[in-house]
């Protein structure tokens, strides 16, 4: 199986739609119009697919440039810190794909993005509560560690707010 990366284009909304519901809480919930308007603000957004099958979006990435008018709570807390990051908003990889490195693969391009525009760093939030062991390790074999932490959604929600510099891109997950 050969996977491949490619934009995510206006085609793509039902299947990111419901990628991302399966994915919730990892990810915040988000209506179909919250995710288009995600992506047309985004400076990034990407899919892993299987170049031979029918095209199925296996995960994907959205990411933000510094200087979005982006309003995210957790994007804001990078903003204010300094760092020239590209900063991911939200990576899901489909259930059933988990574990084939698919999530690294996606990671490897962010990474690659980043390096090329002359980001210091690529970043993230993860969520503590409710906890997400499996991400806050895989981000941790990515070279992610924690630079803060934070409540958001009105307290029912503490994230790891994680930066990696971009030559850590290499680390295997």
């Amino acid at each position: 199986m050969t996977h491949i990366i490619r934009n995510l284009t206006a085609t793509d909304l039902d299947q990111v739609c419901e990628l991302n519901s399966a994915a919730v809480p990892a990810v915040s919930e988000a209506s179909s119009a919250a995710i288009e308007s995600l992506l047309a603000l985004s400076g990034h957004g990407f899919a892993v697919v299987d170049e031979a099958a029918d095209a199925a979006i296996l995960g994907f990435i959205v990411a933000f440039d510094p200087g979005s008018n982006y309003a995210s709570e957790n994007y804001r807390y990078f903003e204010q810190r300094g760092s020239d990051s590209l900063y991911i908003d939200r990576v899901v990889v489909r259930e059933e794909h988990r574990g084939l490195h698919l999530g690294q693969f996606l990671y490897a391009h962010a990474f690659a993005l980043a390096r090329a525009a002359g980001r210091e760093e690529v970043t993230c939030e993860v969520n503590i509560i409710p906890p997400n062991p499996g991400s806050m390790r895989f981000h941790a074999r990515l070279g992610f560690a924690e630079v803060g932490q934070q409540e958001t959604k009105d307290g029912t929600v503490r994230v790891a707010l994680l930066a990696a510099g971009v030559a850590r891109e290499s680390r295997s997950a």
